[in-house]
């Protein structure tokens, strides 16, 4: 059943227009251009494609009639960014959304530093020297921060709630990220303050995911936390299917996840965000600088809990996570 949900959500997502790519649609001469970015593929982000183009659509843009979009897709692989981005820097494009992820802003910012760049990350992008402050970046970058960083011991704790007695926990990252470091050390910090024990696991293929799984039949953690990426969330099904065949407890950044079958996600309302990247790349087209638009700290952040997976793992959804749950899924 999760497999066919699955399979027909991805259809409706190949038959949706408006997020088809490069030479899907016409391409008139002389409208504005915007470059798009990503880490992954379109079909990874069909409904975050969809918000992307509500936000345009709120400042009067529509792709086809009066503004034209360029897409570049790493499909997973990050080492392709640096090219990919330098390709929108030469078509000359009006501004470069670069979402989703640290390394694709990296890439973007490393390509041009003229050329208008909009990001999407998941911690402090002044940190990250991506702009010099949040309400005033200066520079040609501004964006959205997802502020997931901030969110993983409450991601511990919900996990923690659901699966009684969780002590050892599994953490799936992607070793070919920049950001995994930082996120190994967060999520560890984290657990240990709740006395958790943490097993870090480094897969970035099909291949590498199914060979963890293996792995944790044999080693049996209580749990798994799966680290939010677009290169994870382009294999959500398969990462939703592996924790179902094994009657592994998982944690996600996303709604995705439970949408296909996960057990619990946990994160920012990413459509949302890229609902805003949508609004702003629009400004900049009509004449607004980066530097003058300030950088969105997201504060819309929802739990989904998918009940049918929860029953078939044996376990009973406490009153206070159905209380707090955005939605759950029967």
């Amino acid at each position: 059943m999760i497999a066919r949900r699955a399979f027909i959500a991805l259809l409706g997502a190949a038959a949706t227009p408006s997020i088809w790519p490069l030479g899907a649609r016409a391409q008139q001469p002389g409208l504005p251009v915007i470059g798009f970015l990503h880490l992954a593929s379109s079909d990874a982000i069909a409904d975050r494609l969809r918000a992307f183009h509500r936000g345009l659509e709120e400042v009067g843009l529509v792709e086809g009639d009066n503004v034209t979009i360029v897409y570049r897709w790493a499909e997973g692989r990050p080492e392709r960014l640096p090219e990919l981005a330098a390709e929108l820097v030469q078509r000359r494009v009006a501004v470069i959304v670069a979402p989703a992820s640290n390394d694709v802003a990296a890439a973007a910012l490393a390509a041009t530093r003229t050329i208008p760049i909009l990001f999407a990350v998941s911690e402090d992008p002044v940190k990250l020297g991506f702009v010099s402050s949040l309400a005033r970046p200066s520079g040609n970058a501004t964006g959205v921060n997802f502020l997931n960083a901030e969110l993983y011991p409450k991601r511990l704790e919900f996990l923690r709630e659901l699966v009684p007695g969780v002590k050892h926990i599994a953490l799936l990252v992607n070793p070919n990220l920049a950001r995994t470091t930082s996120t190994i050390q967060e999520v560890g910090a984290a657990a240990t303050a709740m006395g958790l024990q943490i097993q870090v696991v480094n897969a970035s293929t099909n291949a590498e995911i199914d060979a963890a799984f293996v792995k944790f039949e044999h080693e049996r953690p209580d749990a798994l936390f799966v680290d939010g990426n677009p290169v994870f969330n382009s294999r959500r099904l398969q990462l939703s299917m592996l924790s179902a065949r094994y009657a592994l407890p998982a944690s996600y950044s996303s709604r995705a996840y439970p949408e296909y079958g996960g057990l619990m996600s946990y994160g920012t309302d990413v459509s949302e965000a890229f609902r805003q990247l949508g609004v702003y790349a629009g400004r900049i087209l009509k004449g607004a600088k980066p530097a003058d638009l300030p950088v969105v700290q997201s504060s819309k952040f929802e739990m989904v809990i998918n009940a049918q997976t929860a029953r078939m793992l044996g376990l009973q959804i406490p009153q206070s996570l159905l209380a707090t749950a955005d939605e759950v899924i029967e």
